[in-house]
């Protein structure tokens, strides 16, 4: 479980610790992670939760909500 694991950090640091991520989910390894950038988590994520102002606005596949055009805003 992972909250904001990239908060604060540079933006090259942030992406160490997104590939571990994605590389730890490829092994086989379950991931909660809570993230405010939503393209960020959601590119390592197989299946995800976008909440807006505290309720899931969607939920599905992680690919499926990045293409969604009102996430990409």
């Amino acid at each position: 479980m992972l909250d904001e694991p990239s908060l604060g950090l540079a933006p090259k640091v942030a992406q160490k610790i997104f590939n571990c991520i994605y590389n730890l989910n490829n092994a086989g390894m379950t991931i909660i992670l809570v993230e405010q950038n939503a393209r960020k988590g959601l590119e390592c994520a197989d299946w995800g939760c976008v909440l807006d102002l505290g309720k899931n606005s969607f939920e599905g596949p992680a690919n499926m909500i990045l293409s969604n055009p009102r996430i990409q805003e």
